[in-house]
């Protein structure tokens, strides 16, 4: 790490490739501006993102601390800020941000910032752990030695701004052995559903549709083929509301079921420790809600599709003849939602086609993807 020039400060966003590059990318847009107008001390800002994976391998804290302190003395950086989308742990609690002014990184997890406002909370705690490093450096090099050092108000300042909007952010205490000397975590249940939120966001289960193209085309033949069956009509016209929502509760049921069971989605502890089956059953609730959510999506739209479907190829007397009742707004929208419930139990059969890496690669983000093989290929060596 160098100096920082009174003209310029050079400030790396380390971003796992995937999610956080696209987050960083979009952050140094307008960050060099926003730092300058916030420092006050008439500094300028050369903001870089650099894209590669450097959580590859690990999860370990200190093993990604290493890893940055490594990267910095190879290039000309004054601060460095890793993004990574992967969920952190530190003694049992889930990080947030760590800094070390002392080396001028500082490292956050994008999962426990939550689902909602990603962006405006990811570029919140870079500014005030960027200016937290610049103080500090600042400070360091008007007053350089101990005592300077130890009375340095970057050292001692806390990112009050960012964390004072967060209720569930606290601050988490730093062995003397470690490289950093300011960390925040997630306390509580309002900690946790960030957290749980985070992970699913970093997922994007939205890509699930897509990801699933042999999954989807079973759903999309099933539903044409029951849309005009006379016999699907006859048992849409006869079925009550409660169980038409009977119906599409369990096709989704099902379908989450299948996709977690068939591409052996569902993760093990592989100690017995009361930290590893707390963090065994954050990533299965976030397995599940991201399947989940990509399974709704799904359906929603094989509903729309029946609809739109049934709406140009029904014929009102035929319909009429077949089941004695009149073919009217009513009826598209009941037959479509059965449709729906019955395509989407064709759609898990037809996801059985697909290969468990086609699942996992829709379903998870990069990171994740990766972090699963480690832990299958530790369990199949151990």
């Amino acid at each position: 790490m160098v100096e920082p020039s009174k003209s310029v400060t050079v400030v790396a966003l380390l971003a796992d490739p995937d999610a956080p590059t696209e987050v960083a990318r979009r952050m140094a847009r307008d960050l060099p501006a926003r730092l300058e107008n916030a420092s006050g001390r008439r500094r300028r800002f050369d903001v870089k993102v650099v894209s590669e994976p450097f959580t590859a391998g690990t999860e370990d804290l200190s093993t990604l601390t290493r890893r940055l302190m490594d990267r910095v003395r190879e290039e000309d950086w004054h601060v460095v800020v890793a993004l990574t989308d992967l969920p952190l742990h530190t003694r049992g609690r889930k990080l947030v941000v760590e800094l070390s002014h002392e080396h001028g990184l500082a490292l956050l997890s994008l999962p426990s910032l939550g689902g909602l406002r990603l962006q405006r909370r990811a570029r919140r705690a870079v500014e005030e752990a960027v200016l937290s490093l610049t103080d500090a450096q600042a400070a360091e090099t008007e007053r350089p030695g101990d005592a300077a050092e130890a009375e340095s108000p970057g050292r001692r300042r806390s990112l009050g701004d960012f964390t004072g909007r967060l209720a569930s952010v606290h601050p988490a205490p730093v062995g003397d052995e470690e490289a950093a000397d300011l960390r925040y975590v997630l306390k509580g249940p309002r900690g946790y559903l960030r957290m749980l939120g985070g992970m699913v966001r970093a997922n994007r289960p939205w890509r699930l549709v897509p990801g699933l193209s042999k999954a989807l085309a079973a759903a999309l033949a099933t539903g044409a083929i029951a849309t005009v069956n006379s016999t699907v009509w006859g048992l849409a016209a006869a079925l009550s509301t409660p169980r038409l929502v009977i119906a599409a509760v369990g096709s989704v049921a099902l379908m989450i079921g299948w996709l977690i069971v068939d591409a052996h989605l569902w993760h093990r502890k592989k100690e017995d420790s009361p930290e590893a089956r707390k963090r065994t059953a954050l990533y299965n609730a976030s397995t599940v809600l991201t399947v989940g959510t990509g399974v709704i999506v799904c359906y929603a739209g094989l509903l729309v599709i029946n609809l739109v479907w049934a709406l140009f190829i029904l014929n009102g007397q035929v319909f009429a003849s077949m089941t004695r009742t009149p073919l009217h707004a009513g009826e598209y929208w009941t037959l479509a939602w059965f449709v729906a419930s019955v395509a989407t139990v064709g759609g898990a059969l037809g996801s059985g086609l697909e290969s468990d890496e086609a699942i996992r690669a829709a379903a998870y983000s990069k990171r994740e993807q990766e972090r699963r093989r480690m832990l299958d290929d530790d369990g199949d060596s151990s």
